[in-house]
């Protein structure tokens, strides 16, 4: 079959538009054309532009019209807009996690501690709301960019369950590590929460995705979210915590250390772990217990390679593993940590999607389901863990 060509754009220039244009580089099943990029800061995006040999675009509009999809590589508040412009356009949507949320309510002195969380769970779900039917009028999708889905691991889990007729009892999982990237990340109304989002969407996903694998290869429907309890803190904000400059602690309004209980229609149970206080590099792994197979599915870091290097300064130039505090004595580095945690087979699959009608594994109400969860989660919390029914999509 002759390869079609698929014309994209990039919305968005930090450390989210860098991977993804790393990961259109190895997409096979389709001939990739990169016609642009867009940024709301101007010299970001030509900077990004200059160093990949391709274009920039004043607006968003002028990058739709050139494009057949755009990757929303933004900060999450501004998910929603440029998604449903795209989709208004009958343009493809790639979009990166957290799919929506909410953002505040425009005041400058928002504060993230003290708002009521009844209110970010209607509103986040009206953005979905608006973001779905958005999508069931246009001729393109959004496709969401939740990488653990892709992940070998997990996708070796999906055939495991699929084949064996397999009854997920307990899923626990985690991320973590010592803080994001980003600045804006340290704000609620830039990031929609802190780590219960931020890093919670990523396990949470997989667990939601992974019980509804089984779901539909047992009886043919998806077993879905039913209620949540969760617990947040912010470890980093109190009084007492000893600062000795390994984790990032200048968040404004946001928890750094969170948990979910989740229980599905059948119900059966997955835990949920995130924090931004864990050293020595990013934690991600999903630990699956069924009735006849227990699979445990190390993300990052994993063990292909294992190197112990004597002088910290030995390595300066090697990449070893993302969050990593230090590049000395025993580590595991990842031979291609974007492949262990799925990117580039995220990419591959997204494109085949637009390119020829491919079954999409990540969509949008599954983005939606996790939204869902995670601020009822946030409603839940503020009431000490008291459980919170789930709206499901």
């Amino acid at each position: 079959m002759e390869k079609k060509t698929v014309r994209t754009g990039i919305v968005g220039a930090g450390f989210a538009a860098t991977f993804h244009f790393e990961c259109l580089k190895k997409v096979h099943g389709t001939n990739v054309e990169v016609e642009g990029v867009f940024a709301a800061d101007a010299e970001q995006a030509r900077a990004y532009a200059d160093k990949r040999g391709i274009k920039t675009c004043e607006s968003l509009a002028e990058l739709l019209d050139k494009v057949d999809v755009v990757h929303v590589c933004t900060p999450p508040v501004a998910h929603e807009p440029i998604a449903v412009a795209a989709l208004e356009q009958d343009k493809f949507a790639i979009v990166e996690k957290p799919l929506t949320g909410y953002f505040g309510d425009g005041s400058e002195d928002f504060n993230g501690d003290t708002f009521p969380k009844q209110d970010a769970l209607d509103q986040s779900l009206d953005s979905v709301e608006r973001m779905l039917e958005a999508e069931s009028k246009s001729k393109g999708r959004i496709l969401y960019a939740e990488n653990w889905i892709y992940a070998p691991s997990i996708q070796k889990e999906r055939e495991i369950i699929e084949k064996t007729g397999a009854q997920i009892l307990w899923i626990h999982g985690e991320e973590a590590h010592s803080g994001s990237h980003a600045a804006t990340y340290a704000y609620w109304k830039f990031s929609g929460g802190g780590v219960m989002i931020g890093k919670g969407c990523h396990p949470l996903t997989a667990a939601l995705y992974l019980k509804r694998v089984e779901g539909i290869a047992r009886n043919g429907e998806p077993i879905k979210p039913k209620a949540v309890s969760a617990r947040v803190h912010a470890i980093t904000r109190l009084d007492g915590f000893r600062d000795e400059g390994h984790i990032r602690r200048d968040y404004h309004d946001i928890d750094d250390f969170s948990l979910m209980h989740v229980v599905f229609e059948d119900g059966t149970i997955a835990d949920i772990f995130a924090s931004d206080i864990i050293l020595g590099g990013i934690h991600n792994w999903l630990e699956v217990s069924a009735n006849n197979h227990r699979t445990v599915c190390n993300i990052n870091p994993n063990t292909a390679m294992k190197t112990y290097n004597p002088v910290d300064a030995n390595f300066d130039d090697i990449y070893v593993v993302e969050k990593t505090g230090t590049k000395q004595g025993w580590s595991n580095p990842s031979p291609d940590e974007d492949w262990f945690t799925g990117y580039p087979q995220e990419t591959e699959a997204f494109y085949r999607t637009i390119a020829y009608g491919d079954t999409l594994e990540s969509t949008s109400n599954l983005a939606a389901d996790c939204i869902s969860t995670i601020y009822s989660a946030y409603v839940s919390a503020e009431k000490t863990g008291a459980e919170v029914s789930i709206k499901t999509f």
